[in-house]
């Protein structure tokens, strides 16, 4: 956390470096500033040599210096913001003789004079406390005995020996038929069983390694649990003395490792050994173990087991990615756990299927629940209050989880630390769709957790995984929580979610670390804690409520940065007291509806992120948010009609804007000398303002969302908003969407046609366009084109034909709601980079191409016809046949709400 806490006071530093409103007087102190920038960035550089050294840390050590660091940033951050933001309101009513505070045409002049002596300070500090840090990672202080009380066992145990795995007898079975039958191919076997912490994964391992007809296949056999701490030696030595009972561990102890690595691997040479490694977390072991087992073509086996889904390297193996158990499943392990060979009630029952589901499918949960539970009455009255989650008997199993949860966040890579406490922000269970991860994005951006734009190409865009799917910053982020089991990902609803156990810890942690405060009208809710220092307030729940308590407690929190309002949407009126919050940098209030604009907002000067939902006249007075980066309004409904809102003349006048999002209204003409240079999204923005003179105002932009009304005045052509597009050459991500649009019943040339794209494009989302599929060639050889989403009859008609060597760098199509009959390639050379596709509500689809290449991961095919299914069914066995051997086996989904009756239900996607 304490990488996050660094981050933020980088930002803050930078921002004083870069405003182009704020003048650092340093006559007395010259490069003072830079020198304070450099010592941050140095101490951040320093704190990321954590992922390096963690597998040999103290982490309880590693962790206390870490929060004295947090406390030594937050004090110094504190500081330097309040002694500016005196200055600058010195300077404002100075100038205007009222409350009349910072107009964009002022320039501050901030003397850090007074703040010399806590910049030395601090620097000095920051030096000492530095080099402690590193001396600590690299020269790790001895480990303490820890207490074993109150804490569930790592494994988990689904029942006896002989009795199936519930939730995981089918993986069971064919692990065991594959370990002990003979194949053609004798090469050495590699396997890896992936998922989250408390899934199962070791205790599917141990009943595979015990089980007696794999016993009898193997000569030689080792199980060795690892762990996020580690030492290769130590590894080596559990190897050696399974592999070899007559040996001691004491004999062989002050061998080299080298000398290690040769004895492992002679004691394995020309035999048929089953090895299982439990618990991998680093890449680099997994490599080097690999290396010693040989592979002498007998069908030797290598089974591990990781949370971490990119640390077991099995280019030629087979990997098992463990579900979480569905609700019989769920409740089987529970009344097994509870009642043993007893019966259970009825009415027990009913509760106890409720508790089960409650516990979201993860073995861990169930297990530690029940075992609370068995302890407790069993009583109709004390079980319906523990399922209507009255009870805080879950929170009390998250806590006796938590030294199986804890390794996941603690050893996580510095840069995702505070990236995944701060997903603990929305409501319990609460899902967050794909689209709205690039809010959170934005949130970290303001926040300062995370990596620059510049940052992220220099630190990471050269991992392995970032190059091979150009990966944009956000859909980084996901791809790392996904891989480490932090989230649960619903590729067929393209949503994401926090399971209520890791939840639960990002709260706690959250607020021991000073990250967060939630507000939580949840039952069990956590137990309020001093507000004094927290650094961001969140309501989750009731947000009267909780603005209630958070107007309570102003007093204790004047340091607050972050106000965020995560709960369900609020229609009504929400009173908005911040005044005492004076160094609030952002306002996420998107979930609440206002009717009139929140006057009060404009006096916080730092603010650098605003969200809420406002239909009515922005005014003008906006303009004196002079740092601000991130301002978008959305609305609850977007309806058209002759006077509808602009945004006002002066938004031309806020030089710092990174994103605006206008939410359908349209922007004032731009007057002489306006420009944003520092404009890089603009979204939501009326058709009507895609002119040549508001594009060249923002030649640095790189997200544009255009809306179209269906209805429009005569003469207006909203279709020819493309027609600039073209000017902006740095455009890489592109939406277009006509709101509620209507069709003639054949297909016409539109009014006016597709214009081309700049070639800088690689993101296209279109909705309701209705243009021919002819038009498509405009957006076929765009050559960086990598992400193309159709929608609503973006394109009509009954036969599209993709044409040779179209759409060469694609990697992801998806087509929703579209009258297309037949598709078809050309021949095998069209589009051959494809990842993902997705084929949703095409119910008249008869023909799909089949000839995918091996780039092919993903198949998503939703409420199509029978036919396109079949098509589908063909395409992943011909795909299987020619790629399986060397790619895996294509991941793929065929789903139809008649089949499970929810089709008059809104889709998922």
């Amino acid at each position: 956390m304490a990488h996050g806490a660094v981050g933020s006071l980088k930002l803050t530093v930078e921002r004083l470096q870069n405003s182009s409103y704020i003048s650092i007087v340093q006559n007395s102190s010259p490069g003072a500033i830079e020198l304070l920038y450099d010592e941050v960035c140095s101490f951040q550089d320093a704190l990321e040599e954590f992922d390096k050294r963690r597998n040999t840390i103290n982490m309880k050590m590693v962790k206390y210096l870490e929060a004295k660091i947090m406390d030594v940033v937050y004090k110094f951050e504190d500081a330097i913001e309040s002694y500016v933001l005196d200055q600058i309101r010195s300077q404002s009513e100075e100038s205007h003789h009222g409350d009349q505070i910072h107009p964009p045409s002022m320039l501050f002049s901030v003397d850090l004079q007074k703040l010399k002596l806590d910049v030395d300070s601090f620097i000095k500090t920051v030096k000492k406390m530095k080099k402690g840090y590193i001396h600590e990672l690299r020269n790790p202080s001895p480990e303490e005995e820890e207490e074993e009380a109150d804490v569930v066992p790592p494994r988990i145990n689904f029942g006896g020996n002989h009795e199936p795995m519930i939730g995981f007898s089918e993986y069971f079975i064919e692990l065991r038929d594959l370990f002990t039958n003979d194949y053609e191919d004798p090469s050495r076997m590699i396997f890896s069983l992936d998922g989250m912490a408390g899934i199962g994964k070791t205790t599917l391992a141990t009943k595979l390694f015990q089980d007696p007809s794999i016993v009898s296949c193997y000569s030689r056999r080792a199980f060795v649990t690892i762990g996020p701490k580690y030492l290769l030696k130590n590894v080596l030595l559990h190897i050696l003395v399974q592999l070899n009972p007559s040996l001691e561990i004491t004999d062989v102890d002050g061998e080299t490792l080298a000398m290690l690595k040769r004895m492992v691997r002679n004691s394995l040479k020309h035999q048929r050994y089953f090895i299982v490694l439990d618990d991998i977390w680093d890449e680099k072991l997994c490599s080097a173990l690999k290396k010693l087992f040989p592979d002498d073509g007998n069908r030797s086996l290598v089974l591990m087991t990781t949370r971490i889904g990119d640390a077991t390297d099995i280019e030629h193996g087979c990997r098992y990615d463990l579900p979480l158990l569905d609700k019989k499943e769920s409740w089987v392990l529970l009344r097994q756990k509870v009642f043993g060979q007893e019966t259970c009630s009825y009415e027990l029952e009913k509760a106890g299927k409720k508790i089960a589901e409650n516990c979201e499918g993860l073995p861990l949960t169930i297990v530690t629940v029940a075992n609370i539970l068995s302890k407790s009455e069993k009583t109709t009255e004390y079980w319906n209050k523990v399922s209507d989650e009255k009870d805080s008997i879950y929170y009390d199993a998250y806590d006796q989880m938590s030294k199986v949860l804890l390794p996941s966040y603690d050893y996580l890579d510095q840069r995702l630390k505070a990236c995944f406490l701060y997903m603990g922000i929305y409501p319990q269970r609460h899902k967050i769709p794909f689209i709205e991860f690039f809010v959170l994005h934005s949130l970290w951006n303001a926040e300062g957790i995370v990596y620059s734009a510049e940052q992220f190409r220099e630190k990471v865009s050269q991992l392995k995984m970032v190059e091979m799917f150009d990966l944009d910053p956000c859909s980084y982020y996901i791809i790392e929580f996904s891989l480490k089991h932090l989230i649960i990902d619903d590729g067929e609803k393209l949503c994401y979610s926090l399971h209520s156990s890791f939840w639960y810890m990002c709260n706690k942690e959250a607020v021991k670390n000073k990250f967060f405060y939630a507000f939580n009208y949840s039952a069990g809710a956590l137990p309020e804690e001093d507000l004094i220092y927290q650094r961001r307030l969140c309501m989750q729940n009731n947000v009267l409520l909780a603005i209630q308590d958070v107007q309570d407690s102003i007093a204790s929190s004047s340091m607050v940065r972050s106000l965020l309002c995560t709960g369900n949407f609020h229609e009504y009126p929400v009173p908005f007291c911040l005044e005492q919050l004076r160094l609030l940098r952002v306002v996420h209030a998107f979930t609440i509806r206002f009717y009139e604009f929140p006057m009060e907002v404009l006096k916080l000067v730092q603010l650098r992120y605003l969200s809420l939902c406002f239909s009515g006249n922005i005014p003008s007075s906006i303009s004196k948010f002079w740092n601000l980066q991130w301002l978008i309004i959305g609305q609850k409904l977007i309806v058209e009609n002759k006077s509808s809102c602009n945004m006002p003349m002066e938004i031309w006048d806020m030089k710092e804007l990174k994103k605006l999002d206008v939410g359908g209204k349209k922007l004032s003409h731009p007057r002489e000398g306006s420009f944003l240079p520092n404009l890089l999204g603009l979204h939501g923005l009326h058709h009507q303002s895609c002119t040549k003179d508001a594009f060249e105002k923002i030649p640095n932009l790189t997200e544009l969302s255009i809306a179209i009304s269906s209805s429009h005045d005569n003469g207006d052509q909203p279709l020819s908003c493309f027609d600039h597009v073209s000017d902006l050459h740095k455009l890489q991500s592109l939406a277009c969407i006509i709101q509620n649009p209507t069709f003639e019943a054949e297909v016409v040339a539109p009014l006016a046609p597709l214009s081309y794209f700049p070639s800088s494009l690689t993101k296209l989302y279109l909705s309701g366009l209705g243009y021919p599929w002819e038009e498509m060639s405009k957006i076929s050889s765009l050559p960086n084109l990598t992400y193309l989403h159709l929608k609503f009859y973006a394109f009509r008609g009954p036969k599209w034909e993709v044409r040779d060597n179209e759409f060469q760098r694609l990697v992801y199509l998806e087509i929703e709601d579209s009258d297309l009959v037949q598709w078809a390639f050309q021949n095998d050379r069209c589009i051959p980079a494809i990842n993902i596709l997705r084929i949703l509500h095409c119910y008249k689809l008869k023909e799909m191409p089949t000839m995918f290449g091996a780039s092919l991961l993903a198949v998503s095919i939703v409420d199509c016809s029978p036919m396109a299914v079949n098509c589908a069914n063909k395409l992943q066995q011909d795909w299987d046949d020619k790629y399986e051997e060397d790619k895996g086996a294509l991941e793929f989904y065929v789903h139809s709400s008649w089949d499970d009756g929810n089709f008059s239900q809104d889709s998922p996607y």
